[in-house]
């Protein structure tokens, strides 16, 4: 009996083992299909880019440029004589084209090369400005080696993008773009031009990076490590359907060269850009008439905000948001619908919403929500409008220290030497103390500030009280409104 016991407790301790591996086996294969699914939207590398390059090649040319440039012997380069010098003559008739050393200041040519891309068979093709800027005969070459001479339909310096046009009595080959914002971190790319020259080329690599900024208002670059050198500029970066997501525009190099830190302006705003320069022959961007700057945590606990996040006004000059009610102080929460993260993805939104559309921006002010409606007016023609350059200050009579600063009050000389408005009121930073607060935010001698606690400051009694009170209320800092030759900031400075 107690043999065949132990024999079935063998049979069933094995029945069992079985059934577990069985379990583990199929959770095994469910755990692969599961991860294949999730892997499913993912593309592997390629074994090869050679049909992706035979694809889009026959609409990427090479460009070259040629403009005409003053002889170094003539203008302000020309050699200056005293008069009555021995060697007065000579060179006057040496430069004098009409004398008898012939001509000597005929005008000499530059050439620049890039590349581009054709966007549609009538012929529109898209480059970087910087390619084109100031030429005077332009020439693109199409990868069968046909040549055509190329017309400037517009260009736009803020995000360095320039249209062409050619003629054909054929319809050309062209790529579309595609949408910049499906690109991942790690996606393939593959970039096409002309670098250094050599002709058509083609390199591979991914995306390294999204949204960087250079130096523009504008700018939303991918950056890839795809190499990228001179005369790539304006070439395209293409994703593996052959759209191009990008317009190859810089690269981050110390020595000139490939270093695997390429930027390419993100086709999004590309694709915009190119609309309209075809529509127009220039950009008209939405202007929404506020300055403006980033709310950082300690801006936003001296406003009580609930989060670091939003646009937060700083100047309202005469424009459709002060016409709409908008106030120094408010911060832009949402805009057409949107909340509003910070003052670039602020500026981008308003740029690229049609000029005379009216629009709903959400502000807090107060501690409470205030929804206006405003119409936007052209960011290009309110740039026309030159605005006065700020003088130097003057020496500031009556002084206190306070927040390690040396501080005066501002009079109607002080504000019209200052670019102020005469009836402007504040105090002057006279000195600041290197090791404080105040120097760390970025306040310099020179500075005017006009505002302590969202109210107007007068005088040295008017911010010794906003003091107080931030101090009173538990508050850490106190937001102050900073005047640097005519240009607002907001600053929050420590109180404790």
């Amino acid at each position: 009996m107690a043999a065949r016991g132990l024999a079935r407790s063998v049979a069933l301790d094995r029945d069992r083992r079985g059934m577990a591996s069985l379990f583990w086996a199929g959770a095994l294969g469910l755990a692969l299909v599961i991860g294949q699914a999730g892997q499913g939207h993912a593309r592997a590398a390629p074994d090869s880019f050679a049909g992706l390059a035979e694809q889009v090649s026959p609409a990427v040319v090479n460009i070259t440029t040629s403009t005409t440039v003053a002889s170094p012997l003539s203008g302000p380069d020309a050699p200056q004589l005293p008069p009555g010098s021995p060697f007065e003559e000579f060179f006057r008739d040496f430069l004098n084209p009409d004398g008898p050393g012939g001509p000597r200041r005929a005008p000499q040519h530059s050439n620049a090369l890039g590349s581009g891309f054709i966007i549609s068979e009538d012929g529109y093709i898209v480059t970087n400005n910087h390619v084109i800027e100031n030429a005077d005969e332009i020439e693109i070459e199409m990868f069968s080696g046909r040549r055509l001479d190329a017309e400037l339909v517009g260009r736009d310096e803020q995000t360095d993008i320039a249209l062409l046009k050619v003629k054909s009595d054929e319809p050309l080959p062209f790529v579309p773009f595609g949408d910049s914002d499906q690109m991942r971190v790690g996606d393939w790319v593959m970039a096409m031009g002309n670098p250094l020259g050599q002709g058509f080329s083609v390199s591979a690599g991914i995306v390294s990076a999204r949204n960087r900024a250079l130096s523009g208002t504008y700018d939303d670059f991918l950056q890839t490590d795809a190499a990228i050198n001179r005369g790539n500029s304006g070439g395209p970066l293409f994703n593996m359907d052959g759209q191009v997501i990008g317009v190859n525009t810089a690269i981050l190099s110390p020595n000139g060269g490939s270093i695997g830190i390429g930027f390419s302006m993100a086709s999004n705003v590309v694709s915009k850009v190119t609309t309209q320069l075809r529509e127009f022959g220039e950009t008209r961007r939405g202007w929404l008439g506020v300055r403006i700057q980033d709310v950082t945590p300690d801006v936003a606990e001296a406003m009580s905000l609930s989060a670091a996040q939003g646009a937060l006004v700083t100047e309202v000059p005469d424009g459709p948001a002060k016409d709409a009610g908008m106030q120094s102080g408010d911060v832009i929460t949402s805009f057409d619908g949107q909340p509003v993260k910070d003052t670039r993805e602020l500026v981008r939104r308003v740029a690229d919403t049609d000029v005379g559309r009216a629009v709903r921006v959400v502000v807090q002010r107060g501690g409470r929500s205030e929804t206006l409606l405003i119409t936007l007016g052209r960011r290009e023609e309110a740039e026309a409008t030159a605005t006065p350059a700020a003088a130097q200050k003057p020496a500031e009579p009556q002084s206190q220290e306070m927040l390690g600063m040396t501080l005066g009050v501002l009079d109607a000389d002080a504000a019209q030497a200052m670019g102020l408005a005469p009836d402007a009121t504040g105090l002057v930073v006279r000195e600041i103390d290197e090791a404080s607060n105040a120097y760390e935010k970025g306040l310099r001698a020179g500075d005017v500030i006009a505002e302590a606690g969202q109210q107007k400051v007068a005088s040295l009694a008017d911010l010794q009280a906003r003091v107080d009170e931030a101090k009173q209320a538990g508050r850490k800092s106190l937001l102050l409104l900073i005047r640097r030759e005519g240009e607002p900031r907001f600053v929050a400075l420590a109180v404790e």
